[in-house]
């Protein structure tokens, strides 16, 4: 409790999440509204998660929307390949093709085939395509290091 009442947002995240697994969704809102606050992109998507969910709140789709968004803009691929996938199913194409292409950028694999299936639906250009194609594969390969891989298997074991 000392790290998050100093303000750590990986500590508040890291306690939010605790609750929610225990069942205690109240303090797991409470908290992740906290982290998400300290700039928690994964806060942040837990309580869109929530939200969608309608875990342990009213199903709010605005409150869902405002949170993706919060938690793209922080950076997170997988918020940011679902706020396309929603643009796509309202038919605004372009937008959710945008979406999936900076997904793509960040290394998500998921907006890569959107991308990819955008291309063959004409959707996306060739040179978009080549291009989305380059950098995906360099944000997968920073993100896919031995060393990584090595300590996220460490990191499963416990």
């Amino acid at each position: 409790m000392t790290r998050i009442k100093a303000n750590d947002p990986i500590a508040t995240f890291q306690f939010a999440a605790d609750c929610h697994k225990a069942g205690d969704l109240t303090k797991a809102l409470e908290y992740y509204a906290k982290a998400a606050e300290l700039g928690d992109a994964e806060a942040h998507l837990r309580l869109a998660g929530m939200f969608h969910n309608g875990q342990g709140v009213q199903p709010s789709v605005e409150k869902e929307m405002s949170h993706l968004e919060a938690a793209a803009l922080c950076g997170h691929p997988i918020a940011r390949h679902t706020l396309g996938s929603h643009e796509m199913m309202k038919g605004n194409i372009e937008r959710g093709m945008k979406h999936y292409i900076i997904a793509s950028n960040q290394g998500n694999k998921m907006s890569m085939t959107s991308v990819m299936d955008g291309f063959r639906q004409g959707y996306v250009t060739k040179e978009e395509l080549a291009a989305t194609l380059r950098t995906h594969k360099n944000a997968y390969d920073a993100m896919n290091t031995p060393e990584r891989v090595k300590t996220e298997a460490s990191l499963e074991m416990l």
